[in-house]
């Protein structure tokens, strides 16, 4: 080789190792990009390029605005490439998102991202954020409604007569007083609020206050409204209790909604206007009936599209899904949590078609025929933890079609059979599962996962009961035991395994002898001392900060912590 080609091939050699760098070298694409606030959370997103060897983070850290001391969150998630997105992601680049947890209502805060790249590339941005507040009524005009069929001036006493005759008069700010009795027919809104000026509708606290449907599709319908609350009303016998569609900043709060089929229906966006539902404190009752005998059933107790939605302290049952978001332009920055859901037909709740900073937390689920569903969900990242489940038909978590970015983590789930099964041969790619406790009885499988697993991080789970023919099947290949699992599969390397499961819980709950035909009440699932589920876990930045002992409990409850409260709250 001569001197010249010496020279051409160190060049080139330089070159490609230049170029192999510059890929590898993270740079931020554009600004990071705060998601709607809620209640208790606050999610963001950033654009990266390069990082083609995949090592860089983003780690999230939070302060309450003007304190010292940051607290650390969970990293940012890396999303798969070429999945369908809400945000248009620039060529080539990485999108990566995530949420700081458990936050403080009505708080300012700081969010501190830092990307961090060992081939090259640092960068730290600073967002100033604030949760949301309980919505407060405005001191407006107070006017009085009665059944009937027009006249009135609101006074009280000259009251509308009817809700039609009302809403004709409504000017934003109003407080509409509605007196017990009985207001048929379906009610179609004409007038909506504004922001921090919002229409209510409210029963006046002389007794119950009942808007019956009479059969109709709709007993409410508030579709292409804002700013309209509804507050202490009954609303009965329609297909859908209240819908809707394209609206903006509803409020559902302390209602009783029944004999629906859906209780909220909310799921047009085509103009990307569906955003901040506040749903709180509601009773909503259902046909569905356990056991599950009529097979999937589309009865839903609240179903979301769009971003910015709290959907809290809710008592649910009697449906296909007690909660479901719902395909559309926009699936991101929704919460469901504290809610006390049962007798669910098909499954507990869904998160299905997320995009992104979604999050099912600290929910109580008894009598599902599936847990949480995430099928599919567009590269998440999608948080489901510290919730409870009791008498589980068939799949805790149900990953069909494909999914990307669930994160399962904390969560508790006691069943009869397999303690978890993946009753799906597709693929699930990049979901994580930490530290969740499945406890069943004997079956084939502790795990059952037909599915190809794809960049999947399942590990520090605890499963309970046996014998088993073999302990865990993962992308089709069988491990024997425990012992075989620790040793040669790809993922649970640190899994326990509990025989005594009438031991696990302090309470001395077991698993359900017959999960489809027996109505369980919710029982007690906080651990008992010296189980083998206490200090098993791994730590995970933004669950399971300050445990106490060695190492996080597996499940819902930290031994000692404080039980959430499930259901309406009461004043």
């Amino acid at each position: 080789m001569n001197r010249f080609a010496r020279v051409a091939l160190i060049a080139a050699t330089m070159f490609i190792a230049n170029s192999a760098f510059a890929a590898d070298t993270s740079a931020p694409a554009a600004e990071p990009v705060l998601e709607r606030p809620t209640l208790r959370s606050l999610g963001a997103y950033w654009f990266i390029t390069g990082d083609d060897n995949k090592n860089a983070t983003i780690t999230l850290d939070y302060q309450k605005a003007g304190e010292a001391e940051w607290h650390h969150g969970p990293n940012l998630f890396r999303l798969e490439k070429g999945l369908k997105s809400s945000v248009k992601i620039p060529e080539g680049a990485w999108l990566f998102a995530g949420s700081a947890l458990l936050l403080e209502p009505n708080t300012a805060y700081e969010l501190k991202l830092t990307l961090k790249d060992p081939d090259g590339g640092e960068a730290t941005k600073t967002l100033a954020a604030h949760t949301i507040s309980e919505p407060v009524a405005p001191k407006g005009p107070m006017k009085h409604v009665v059944p009937g069929n027009g006249g009135g001036t609101g006074t009280q006493v000259d009251p509308f007569k009817g809700i039609a005759a009302a809403d004709k008069s409504a000017k934003p700010g109003d407080t509409f007083l509605l007196h017990a009795g009985v207001y048929t027919g379906s009610v179609t809104l004409k007038k909506h609020g504004e922001k921090g000026k919002p229409i209510v509708w409210r029963g006046a606290g002389d007794g119950e206050a009942i808007i019956d449907g009479e059969g109709a599709s709709r007993a409410i319908q508030a579709t292409g409204l804002s700013d309209l609350w509804f507050e202490n009303l009954t609303i009965r016998n329609a297909t859908n209790g209240i819908v809707g569609h394209e609206a903006a900043r509803l409020v559902v709060r302390r209602c009783h909604l029944h004999h629906v089929d859906f209780g909220v229906n909310s799921t047009k966006n085509s103009n990307n206007s569906l955003q901040d539902y506040f749903i709180v404190d509601n009773v909503i009752e259902g046909p569905s009936v356990w056991p599950r005998s009529k097979g999937i059933e589309d009865a839903r107790g609240i179903q979301l599209s769009g971003a910015g939605h709290v959907v809290a302290y809710n008592r649910i049952r009697g449906f296909g899904d007690a909660m479901d978001t719902f395909q559309g332009p926009h699936c991101e920055a929704i919460d469901f949590h504290n809610n006390d859901c049962s007798e669910c037909t098909d499954d507990g709740s869904e998160m299905d078609y997320s995009y992104r900073n979604t999050r099912n937390f600290e929910n109580r689920y008894t009598n599902v025929f599936q847990g949480v569903s995430v099928q599919p969900i567009y590269g998440g990242p999608v948080y489901v933890f510290r919730n409870v489940f009791y008498n589980v038909g068939l799949e805790p978590f149900k990953m069909h079609n494909e999914p990307s970015g669930a994160l399962m983590i904390h969560n508790t789930i006691v069943k009869k059979g397999m303690p978890i099964t993946l009753n799906t041969n597709h693929r699930i790619g990049n979901c994580v599962y930490r530290n969740n406790l499945f406890i069943g009885t004997t079956d084939k499988y502790a795990l059952d996962c037909e599915a190809k697993m794809v960049d999947c991080d399942f590990d520090y789970d605890g499963f309970g009961g046996g014998p088993f023919n073999n302990f865990m099947k993962w992308n089709r290949a069988k491990y024997a035991n425990i012992d075989e699992v620790h040793a040669k599969a790809p993922a649970e390397k640190h899994a326990v395994h509990i025989t005594e499961t009438d031991k696990v819980f302090a309470a001395g709950t077991k698993p359900p002898e017959d999960e489809t035909k027996q109505v369980m009440t919710p029982p007690d699932l906080r651990l008992a001392p010296g189980t083998p589920a206490i200090d098993a876990g791994q730590p995970v930045t933004g669950f399971d900060d300050g445990f106490s002992g060695a190492a996080p409990d597996l499940g819902a409850y930290e031994l000692g912590a404080a039980v959430p409260h499930y259901g309406p709250r009461t004043k």
